[in-house]
């Protein structure tokens, strides 16, 4: 667990329209059949944005239209968001269509269409039903309160269990600054930026260039480190709003302070990427994969990563089986080079592995301790000082059934 640092309080309550300046509204509208299915995030002034997204060659038509609104200012004041369906792979139609959700929602709160972000998640392949989304964004009323904040992290989700939020309270230059956030993902969940979808506000004044800066290492560090089941979406995306509305001294890379916030908008990031890991399809089990002695972080990561998202690591951890093999052999098709001679391995505080041998340890033990909802891996490499986290869930028989009907 990531230490806390005093001056960064974790807020109850939290919403994504906690920090000022911030409206936020969810309805059904018919893409789905029941569940509400579109949400609008709005700031009453125009904010500094920043976005990361997929990896993926095949981007859908929302990340298009959202890159293209950002890069014009670096400025976004309002995101709208389907779920049900991706409006991906759907051609000059579905490019169409997304413009066309832009343009009906600058209308609407009578701003420039490229201050509009949009995004869209579910099924892929499909145009989307743009007589019910238009018809939606009209009845879409903002609110302040819990419950807009409430529609609009469910108006996101697909097959998540749950809704996914988080918030933190800082000082900056002795203004009280907040960042916030909700999140969806539960499958086709390997970010290197899947189908999952975040979104961050902050009244805090950041310079743009360097909250895109702030973004993308927030994310490498966690949205980027958790894994479901190895595939990686065409409509990922992190969409960060900064408004300037908590007044302070604005922010940049020179800012006495600037860790501090850095260090708050890794532990939103980290906390929706955790949730996401373990609201995983199908899943019973949280894992978290901690690497230490690496080369470097960042070869710490890689090889967390790999181990957390092995299938092999992943049935044995479902079926309660201290195969610590798979764990070993997890990290060394990672594509990092260590020496195995010196691996120390840990299955929450149970050692099974030091200096590259097993050691003696009790299978009942591990076994009852494999029952847990969050389990806890460790390696040591003894190389160096680079550590990394990554998270993942276990694989499950529910994970196959949810996927092998998920159009039906």
């Amino acid at each position: 667990m990531q230490a806390i640092k005093a001056p960064i309080q974790k807020i109850t309550g939290i919403n994504i329209a906690t920090p000022k300046g911030f409206y936020a509204s969810g309805i059904h509208c018919g893409v789905k059949h029941k569940k509400l299915d579109l949400g609008l995030l709005y700031s009453i002034t125009p904010a500094n944005a920043a976005g990361v997204y997929t990896t993926n060659q095949i981007q859908a038509a929302p990340l298009k239209v959202t890159q293209n609104s950002i890069s014009q200012e670096g400025k976004l004041q309002a995101i709208i968001v389907n779920s049900g369906n991706a409006n991906a792979c759907t051609g000059k139609k579905g490019l169409k269509d997304a413009e066309n959700m832009q343009i009906q929602t600058a209308e609407k709160l009578n701003i420039p269409p490229h201050f509009v972000g949009v995004a869209s998640t579910g099924v892929i392949g499909e145009h989307l039903p743009m007589d019910k989304i238009s018809a939606g964004i009209e009845n879409l009323v903002l609110d302040s309160e819990l419950k807009g904040s409430i529609d609009f992290s469910q108006s996101i989700l697909t097959t998540d269990t749950v809704s996914k939020n988080t918030a933190y309270s800082l000082k900056i230059n002795n203004k009280s600054i907040t960042i916030a956030g909700t999140a969806k993902g539960s499958g086709m969940i390997h970010p290197n930026m899947a189908t999952m979808l975040g979104f961050i506000t902050t009244d805090a004044a950041v310079q743009k260039d360097d909250l895109r800066d702030a973004l993308s290492y927030a994310v490498e560090r966690t949205f980027n480190c958790i894994t479901v089941d190895g595939d990686t979406s065409t409509n990922d995306m992190v969409l960060m709003l900064a408004n300037g509305m908590g007044e302070n001294e604005e922010l940049d890379k020179n800012h006495p302070e600037w860790e501090l916030f850095l260090e708050a908008l890794v532990l939103v990031c980290e906390d929706l990427g955790k949730l996401i890991a373990k609201d995983g399809e199908g899943a019973s089990k949280l894992i978290e994969v901690g690497v230490n002695g690496a080369a470097s972080d960042k070869e710490a990561r890689i090889i967390a990563k790999t181990i957390v998202g092995s299938p092999l690591v992943k049935t044995a951890v479902f079926g309660c089986d201290a195969n610590w093999g798979r764990i070993l052999a997890a990290a060394g098709y990672s594509g990092v080079s260590f020496n195995p001679d010196v691996v120390k391995i840990k299955i929450g505080e149970h050692e099974v592995v030091a200096d590259g041998e097993p050691v003696l340890f009790s299978e009942e033990k591990i076994r009852n301790y494999l029952k847990s909802h969050e389990i806890h891996i460790s390696v040591d490499l003894s190389e160096g000082l680079g550590t990394g986290r990554a998270w993942g869930c276990d694989l499950t028989y529910d994970y196959v059934q949810i996927n092998a009907s998920y159009r039906t």
